[in-house]
């Protein structure tokens, strides 16, 4: 945040000169708001930086791609992973294009990795009904069913998503149950 004067920024423990006057450079901090609104002083405050999980470096106008992309090299050709061959002593192409994974595989991957690690805390229910044929708590069995309910519910409603600030309300409705 900011202190303007003619688009200029002005430090709050600095003199400087406006229409010919001096100010010294405890001016800005004694001063009330009414003597800065008369000479044009103007306070800004900073810019909102964008969630960098979906834009790049903070800039809402460069958004993240929502979708994968099958990567190629400067001739258009596909590029594919690569990897060492003993025999000939060379890095060597593989049948895998490269794929730079979109914010929408992300997320979903994001979305996976949260319902895995809350499904985790009771699968040992579900290997005890397997090996030993102990039903699993009704408690237990409806709080999974949420988990995978909400897990399905962002998957699709991710899958289907079109713009990056759709995406972001779809991520900030996560209702995971307690």
């Amino acid at each position: 945040m900011a202190y303007k004067l003619n688009g200029k920024t002005l430090q709050a423990d600095r003199g400087f000169t406006h229409d010919g006057v001096q100010y010294p450079r405890n001016w800005l901090v004694k001063s009330t708001q009414a003597e800065k609104d008369a000479i044009g002083i103007t306070w800004e405050a900073d810019p909102v930086r964008a969630d960098d999980r979906f834009y790049w470096s903070g800039d809402v106008n460069n958004p993240k791609a929502l979708e994968d992309k099958l990567e190629t090299k400067e001739d258009g050709t596909p590029l594919y992973e690569q990897k060492w061959n003993p025999d000939t002593e060379q890095m060597e192409d593989t049948d895998v294009q490269v794929v730079t994974k979109g914010l929408k595989s992300n997320m979903i991957a994001q979305v996976k990795h949260t319902a895995g690690t809350l499904l985790a805390q009771t699968d040992w229910y579900v290997t005890r009904k397997v090996e030993r044929n102990v039903d699993i708590p009704a408690d237990v069995a409806t709080k999974r069913a949420a988990v995978i309910a909400e897990s399905e519910r962002l998957e699709t409603a991710i899958t289907a998503c079109t713009t990056v600030m759709l995406l972001i309300e779809i991520m900030n409705s996560q209702n995971w149950p307690e």
